[in-house]
């Protein structure tokens, strides 16, 4: 079992050292004073309980306010109601357009201050579906003391993702993209992990939503939400990777009054369908509208699974090798009694979600993106009592999907101005074969250099 550690160095290792996921050794207690009145204000009082004792309050507000600084928006996540009852919550306004900078703008500048303080370099490796790639080079380019190494699956994210990653011309950053699946690059990064010798000699860090960080920051937008509408609240969540709906499910710990938590997916449906059946059964990757749930593997799922097995590490341990091995595991019974009664979930295919776009722009004049059309097909599905509030986390700008959109709805989005610029840019990324050995190689020679 890797040992208890602070914040600070579950930050900079990302994956524990036994190739588990950090949790928290409780969740704490809301306190948010009156007096908070901004996001980054909410947002302080909500994560300071996670960092006390590793970094000094008025340090980490400063580095808060700085962080959601680069949003477009002045309420930062803007609650936009859709219809009576039903809500987006916009989670796109930040330097990529996508819902990983609310955390990753953050996580940039925790990772400075720490290594800055230790007069440390690491050297972060991570795999993206589309948008954790982008938010984590724009929030870590150009830092002197941060090696950066994306993997993307190979012409399996839009144009667009592709580009706010690979329009970047920094030197500590480096695209490459691999042959196969995201879960294939996911796996990648986990086994350079697990070689102790290599992760120690590369000091390796990670930024995705395997690092805890980034949970801790997700969580701050389910509290702001639920604080607007005053009232018990449920969310719908298009989630591949399990990361964003496990923040809300820590939000729950913490004492927000969550109703219920609805997981949205679409063809490749691991989730909804574990939900279903109490088997967690992988099955082929498949590509769809919605690339960025394109995921058979949801990494944060284990985390839900210590919790739910009451932190029987053995037990979670065993359980993920079985399923690792035969792609399949029944969850015990009384594991998946708890699950059902937090999470409910849909699946919806290409078309549905195309139908969903459609709907929703006839109907509000709305464009939303292809992953939060499933998180509103599965909202619709679960709305149950329509009194009671449901909100949908709009996870990406329209824009970062435009040949989606214009077949859903006829219309072709367009970018920002901040950033109507990016299909001028040089790209710059780099190709290798899904192949542990080359991609350890080229991390190697990058940070020798």
């Amino acid at each position: 079992m890797a040992p208890v550690l602070g914040f600070a160095d579950v930050l900079l290792a990302g994956l524990a050292s036994d190739g588990g996921l950090y949790v928290p050794e409780r969740w704490p207690e809301l306190s948010i004073p009156a007096s908070a009145s901004t996001y980054a204000e909410v947002a302080t009082a909500v994560m300071y309980p996670f960092v006390e004792g590793s970094i000094p309050e008025d340090d980490f507000a400063a580095m808060v306010a700085d962080a959601y600084s680069t949003f477009s928006h002045p309420e930062v996540v803007p609650l936009i109601e859709l219809e009576p009852g039903l809500y987006l919550l916009e989670l796109f306004h930040g330097p990529t357009l996508a819902f990983k900078d609310v955390a990753l703008q953050l996580v940039g500048r925790l990772f400075d201050y720490e290594l800055a303080k230790r007069g440390e370099r690491v050297t972060i490796v991570g795999a993206t579906s589309g948008d954790t790639g982008a938010a984590a080079i724009e929030a870590l380019r150009e830092r002197e003391a941060i090696d950066v190494v994306i993997l993307h699956p190979k012409g399996k994210v839009s144009e667009v993702q592709r580009r706010f990653m690979t329009s970047v011309d920094a030197p500590n950053v480096r695209n490459v993209a691999i042959e196969g699946t995201f879960d294939d690059a996911q796996d990648m990064v986990k086994a350079m992990f697990a070689d102790t010798e290599f992760r120690q000699a590369q000091r390796l860090s990670a930024v995705n939503s395997i690092n805890f960080a980034r949970v801790m920051a997700q969580t701050v937008y389910y509290v702001t939400a639920q604080r607007a509408l005053a009232q018990p609240v449920s969310f719908a969540v298009p989630t591949g990777n399990f990361g964003n709906v496990y923040a809300g499910y820590g939000a729950m710990r913490m004492g927000v009054p969550i109703r219920q938590l609805v997981i949205g997916s679409n063809s490749n449906d691991i989730l909804t369908r574990t939900l279903a059946t109490g088997e967690m059964a992988m099955g082929e990757v498949a590509a769809t509208l919605s690339p960025a749930m394109d995921i058979q593997v949801s990494s944060n799922f284990e985390r839900l699974i210590f919790d739910m097995l009451d932190h029987n590490g053995e037990a979670v341990q065993e359980l993920m090798e079985r399923f690792r091995l035969d792609r399949r595991v029944v969850l015990p019974p009384a594991m998946f009694g708890r699950f059902a009664e937090t999470f409910s979930g849909s699946r919806l295919d290409d078309q549905e979600t195309l139908t969903t776009m459609r709907e929703v722009y006839e109907s509000t004049g709305k464009i939303i993106d292809p992953h939060t059309a499933v998180g509103v097909g599965a909202a619709k599905a679960h709305r149950g009592d329509a009194t009671s509030p449901m909100v949908v986390l709009a996870t990406a700008h329209p824009a970062k999907f435009p040949e989606a959109v214009n077949e859903a709805i006829g219309v072709k989005p367009e970018l920002p101005e901040a950033v109507a610029d990016l299909f001028d840019r040089p790209e710059h990324l780099d190709e290798l074969p899904n192949d542990l050995a080359a991609i350890k190689t080229y991390v190697a020679n990058f940070t020798a250099r």
